[in-house]
């Protein structure tokens, strides 16, 4: 018996021709197409590749290729690209694109555990090996310290590995996955590496960000769905109809960087006025993503315009980067912040030194837990 298409399987889901069609419409705007998509890479047939609309290519296409399952694999993460995609602003697409037509496999979702989980998932790798697209979410330790992430026995980089094998395409999802992400951060204490840089027989793709934004992740997964290849990326593997611009470039403070109207402190006249906050440490302008124009929360907010500068965490190595709470282009010379510094750092001494003697005696008196 031939695969159901995504329409057949929606169709005996329950789903309305009407309801597939708005949600065909959902889909063309999550994937970011234009009124004249590029289809070159869809692998469609000429007649399905036709359309006056994204909404009806999207249509049509559906209605053509098969389900297409998903594996969602975690290793040194947080889980916070899991968390914010549950928590997107659009619920009907994420449950139409991961419950309803892909997932297969999700350690933080999945009702079972154990043993029972890991079988499916194995299941699910034989019966759709060469067909699924695998998500991973988390860096991989690798080296000295590849032990230092397992499930159920079995180290992250030989999960990875057995995974991608059977992959038809790889997706990293948050900056962790993507280019190694906190874990990575100096000392570096596990070796972590992203995922292209260990599966290198076939392309990656990066959706960066800490966490990615859900809903560049959904419009991604959408697209290598629904058309069998993901959109056109940059040089660091990055779709690009989401990580073209730099989040400067749509600032709703970039105004006030052209005025060169600055905020210098965080409660200062220029930070309650809404100044640029490029001379806090702001990340904007070499930071590539759609915060400023997606946002966050249904369209709510993004860091900057609740008043922080951006990190550039989905640029690679953003934790070591610095520009927290220091600018760009010359050091905080405030006395108020130099002063804080050092007493923050005579504290600390004075904390550890009073450990210590605490320590000495207690082991003197023979006290010593």
């Amino acid at each position: 018996m031939a695969e159901k298409t995504m329409y057949e399987h929606l169709r005996d889901e329950g789903l309305s021709r009407r309801d597939f069609l708005k949600a065909c419409g959902l889909l063309a705007a999550a994937m970011g197409l234009s009124s004249a998509p590029p289809v070159a890479a869809s692998g469609l047939p000429a007649h399905l590749s036709r359309g006056p609309s994204p909404a009806r290519m999207v249509a049509r296409a559906m209605q053509a290729r098969p389900r297409v399952p998903v594996i969602w694999l975690e290793f040194q993460d947080c889980a916070g690209c899991t968390e914010a995609l549950t928590r997107s602003h659009s619920p009907t697409l994420v449950d139409l694109v991961l419950t309803k037509i892909t997932i297969e496999y999700h350690e933080t979702l999945a009702a079972a555990a154990g043993y029972q989980l890991e079988e499916n998932k194995q299941k699910a790798m034989a019966q759709y090996h060469g067909q699924y697209v695998l998500v991973v979410e988390g860096s991989i330790p690798t080296g000295a310290y590849e032990a230092f992430c397992t499930v159920g026995g079995r180290t992250a980089l030989e999960q990875l590995k057995e995974a991608a094998a059977g992959a038809a395409a790889v997706i990293a999802t948050g900056n962790c996955a993507a280019f190694g992400g906190l874990p990575k951060a100096s000392p570096d204490p596990t070796s972590a590496k992203g995922v292209w840089e260990i599966i290198t027989d076939k392309p990656v793709v990066n959706i960066s960000g800490c966490p990615a934004i859900p809903e560049v992740f959904t419009g991604t997964l959408a697209n290598v769905l629904i058309f069998g290849a993901p959109p056109e990326l940059d040089s660091l593997n990055r779709p690009k109809p989401f990580y073209a611009q730099t989040v400067h470039d749509r600032c709703l403070r970039r105004a006030f960087y052209e005025a060169g109207k600055y905020a210098n402190s965080f409660d200062d006249e220029g930070a309650r006025k809404g100044y640029c906050l490029y001379k806090l440490g702001c990340k904007g302008p070499t930071t590539y993503n759609a915060c400023a124009s997606l946002k966050w929360d249904g369209g709510l907010s993004f860091p900057i315009q609740s008043g922080h500068p951006c990190l550039g965490c989905s640029q690679p190595g953003f934790w070591d980067g610095g520009g927290f709470y220091q600018g760009q282009s010359a050091p905080l010379d405030r006395p108020e912040v130099v002063m804080a510094a050092a007493a923050g750092a005579v504290g600390l001494a004075a904390g550890a030194g009073v450990a210590v003697a605490n320590r000495s005696q207690k082991k003197s008196a023979g006290t010593e837990e």
